[in-house]
């Protein structure tokens, strides 16, 4: 085999190494480009959560409200919970803050606003053998109550999340509009509040459950991506060295 002809031989492999060499550099890129979203949003979100309430915008500046601007921001309202159209789902709390933890289920409630429109209240956590209404009745408050919660946007839907099925009363996945269809309640804001407030021993539902913390594993998978972009030039150098020395 002549010098010409060995040179030719890594044309191919060469060309096949730089396409996936781009490729690997690029995820790289896109992890350190996530890596740094991450950490602006683990900021973002814990400076919002220490902020004091405001009054919740009112029915009027719901369809223009930007969530992604306002979601983890403490607010308040003024309203009656309406307990017999409450919904439960499934959990399980890890790092409680409060006195339960486990398999349980988060309790949403829909809040009439005094003004008419209603919000979806995740009021807390219930442990899995109080679930039923009736075993935490000291805790289902009744006439005019104010709330305290965080902003959240609907929870979206994945691959992994089974399907709402509001007519078995069995519910996966907390979305507001849903919820308000399958007890036809109308005027029903496009977000939820997460129960804020002061905790009492045993109290249920047990609120300031509010997961604020990320998983942040970009800059791992940053080092993975360009690690194997380093192995691929190396082994490709091992490669065209072996080649070219058994030409000569």
């Amino acid at each position: 085999m002549t010098r010409a002809a060995a040179l030719r031989g890594l044309i191919l492999p060469g060309v096949l190494s730089i396409f996936a060499l781009a490729i690997l550099i690029a995820l790289g890129t896109w992890q350190v480009q996530r890596l740094h979203w991450k950490e602006n949003l683990i900021a973002t979100v814990s400076a919002r959560v220490n902020e004091p309430a405001q009054p919740l915008p009112p029915q009027s500046a719901w369809g223009s409200l930007d969530l992604a601007a306002n979601e983890y921001r403490p607010f308040f309202a003024r309203g009656r919970f309406l307990h017999q159209n409450e919904v439960q789902i499934y959990t399980v709390l890890s790092e409680p803050k409060g006195s339960f933890s486990g398999a349980g289920y988060w309790v949403l409630t829909p809040f009439e606003l005094e003004d008419g429109g209603i919000v979806i209240v995740n009021r807390g956590f219930v442990p899995q053998e109080l679930k039923d209404p009736a075993s935490r009745k000291e805790g289902q408050a009744e006439g005019a109550v104010r709330v305290t919660g965080l902003l959240r946007a609907p929870e979206q839907a994945n691959y992994f999340t089974p399907p709402n099925d509001p007519a078995k009363g069995t519910w996966y996945r907390r979305d507001p509009a849903e919820i308000a269809r399958a007890f036809d309640l109308k005027n029903a804001a496009p977000f939820m509040l997460d129960a804020k407030g002061e905790y009492l021993p045993n109290m249920l539902p047990q609120p300031n459950e509010t997961r604020v913390t990320f998983t942040n594993n970009h800059l791992g998978y940053a080092l993975t991506w360009y690690g194997l972009a380093c192995t691929l030039v190396g082994v490709f150098a091992a490669f065209a060295r072996q080649r070219l020395k058994t030409q000569r």
